[in-house]
């Protein structure tokens, strides 16, 4: 099964490239902490998550959408890191910049369950995920859950993009493979996903 529009780009960064953005990334989080959300249902996400940019994805009791401050510490969030645009500039082809970049920490048997992202103002932006440390079993379908599926493994470095008939494709990380890499400290994934969340008046 292809999915148009859905682009993998394999070890893209490299070894120095990782470091960096896992340096600045847990740099971050010193300002803006990892913490782990609820779903409007009530559920606990397993995953640990902060936000880079203007805006931060956040999810609780009143929904999922996007918000300029940390829900914890009140803060606003902090910068995105000039090399995150510099990767969106040169492979999403989109007009405007991200103006949000979801930082995902995997650890301890941490997955994500099939959704679509769909709380941006315009799907005609893509969506461009980074993977970082322990390789993910990345589960991609098509629109709706009736459709096939597939899945394919992304290891530290390879970056992938949604767009076009993809860009609302259901995906999803099915589990992480501890122990595959040695990049992040104390172990696990980083997964950071850029969108453009505002609408922009071109």
């Amino acid at each position: 099964m292809t999915q148009a529009g859905f682009r993998l780009y394999p070890g893209y960064l490299t070894a120095h490239a990782q470091r960096a953005l896992v340096d600045a990334a847990f740099e971050a989080a010193e300002d803006a902490p990892f913490y782990r959300p609820m779903t409007p249902m009530g559920r606990p996400m397993s995953v640990e998550m902060t936000n880079l940019g203007p805006l931060g994805w956040v999810t609780d009791a009143s929904g999922y959408r996007y918000e300029r401050r940390h829900p914890v510490t009140g803060r606003a969030w902090p910068a995105m890191p000039l090399a995150l645009l510099d990767l969106w500039r040169a492979l999403s082809g989109a007009p405007a910049d991200a103006d949000c970049c979801l930082v995902n920490l995997y650890r301890d048997g941490a997955r994500m369950g099939l959704h679509q992202d769909r709380d941006e103002a315009d799907f005609s932006f893509p969506v461009l995920s980074v993977s970082l440390g322990d390789t993910a079993v990345f589960r991609l379908g098509g629109a709706s859950r009736r459709a096939p599926s597939r899945t394919l493994r992304l290891a530290s470095g390879d970056v992938c993009l949604l767009a076009g008939e993809a860009r609302l494709a259901l995906h999803g990380v099915d589990r992480v493979l501890a122990g595959s890499s040695r990049l992040i400290p104390g172990g696990g994934r980083l997964n950071l996903t850029l969108r453009r969340a505002a609408p922009v008046d071109l």
